[in-house]
């Protein structure tokens, strides 16, 4: 008999039973879930484990699209992530307050993005459980990049809603320290979950996305509200609070199309059964997901680019802005 499960999955921990009791089981993972591949007994394949690819052989374009995804985001989001750290140093005297955590965010991406070809073979030809000390820290520190997005939304939120306060703090260290607390939050984070020694740690995942997807949401509605209040002509719109509004618009997008879909997926895990949803659904939702690395810097590009190449400095020189961009 199959022992029931006695515990509802969660996002990051989900453990299946296997068809049979015997067969003991070695933990495998993807990005923010965990796959359970069967360690075939001595008659089956000779004793060898086995490798994901050929735990999911059945269903294996899910797997495909997972890695075609992450080699996406080496090939794109490194130089994307790099050229916007270049165009952050070299802009340095004329910045955004939330350029500091832009900054975090893309050197964070940048080092996540140096993984797709230790998955490549991870997954598809070795079968030995070290590698995934190492994958499971890069994870974690991918997890916690909407940390970053927060303090984003945080300073655009006060930048727009509290203009003098954001006037008198702007030139303080306190961003300094959120970009340093921040980094302690996601190296305790990754190293923990690299360990792999707490039970249920998965759950420390729902704790950071839906509390910052809250706060995102909850700044963007804010600005919105305040946007809508600044007067009827649109084209008289205050510089900072476009900036503000474009700003947050592109992270809301950005945690809800694709850090949002993993946690949306969690009510449904008990319809699926564990085969589909390590080979089919955490594939694709988790692919996308990663791929975030490459959007965000590219988002970021394409608000910056087009008012260099225009260099049109009215929204520069527009008015007396509280933000020094």
């Amino acid at each position: 008999m199959v022992p029931p499960i006695t515990e509802p999955p969660n996002l990051r921990a989900l453990e299946y039973p296997s068809p049979a009791s015997s067969i003991p089981m070695e933990v495998f993972y993807y990005n923010s879930s965990i796959l359970y591949i069967h360690k075939l007994s001595n008659s089956s394949i000779g004793g060898g484990d086995i490798t994901v690819y050929e735990r999911c052989k059945a269903m294996p374009i899910p797997l495909f699209i997972y890695l075609v995804l992450q080699f996406i985001n080496m090939f794109l989001g490194i130089p994307a992530n790099v050229m916007v750290l270049w165009l952050l140093h070299k802009n340095k005297g004329d910045s955004s307050t939330s350029d500091i955590f832009i900054l975090h965010l893309a050197i964070l991406d940048t080092f996540f993005c140096l993984i797709p070809p230790l998955e490549l073979a991870n997954k598809l030809f070795l079968t030995t459980s070290s590698t995934w000390y190492v994958l499971r820290f890069f994870y974690g520190v991918k997890d916690s990049s909407p940390l970053f997005l927060s303090c984003i939304c945080m300073d655009r939120y006060m930048a727009v809603l509290h203009p003098i306060t954001f006037t008198e703090l702007k030139d303080r260290n306190h961003r300094a320290v959120c970009a340093a607390v921040v980094w302690l939050i996601t190296l305790a984070y990754a190293t923990t979950k690299s360990v792999d020694k707490i039970p249920n740690f998965g759950k420390a995942f729902v704790g950071i996305i839906l509390p910052a997807f809250a706060f995102m949401l909850f700044c963007n509605a804010a600005i919105l509200n305040a946007l809508r209040k600044s007067g009827p002509g649109r084209d008289d719109m205050h510089p900072v609070k476009k900036r503000a509004f474009k700003m947050v618009v592109i992270i809301l997008a950005i945690i809800f199309c694709n850090y949002f879909p993993p946690v949306a997926l969690m009510p449904f895990y008990d319809y699926f059964t564990a085969e589909v949803l390590n080979c089919y659904v955490h594939p694709v939702a988790f692919g996308f997901m990663d791929i975030s690395s490459s959007i965000q810097p590219i988002l970021y590009l394409s608000q910056k680019f087009p008012s260099l190449r225009c260099c049109c400095p009215k929204d520069q020189d527009s008015g007396n802005s509280t933000d020094p961009s």
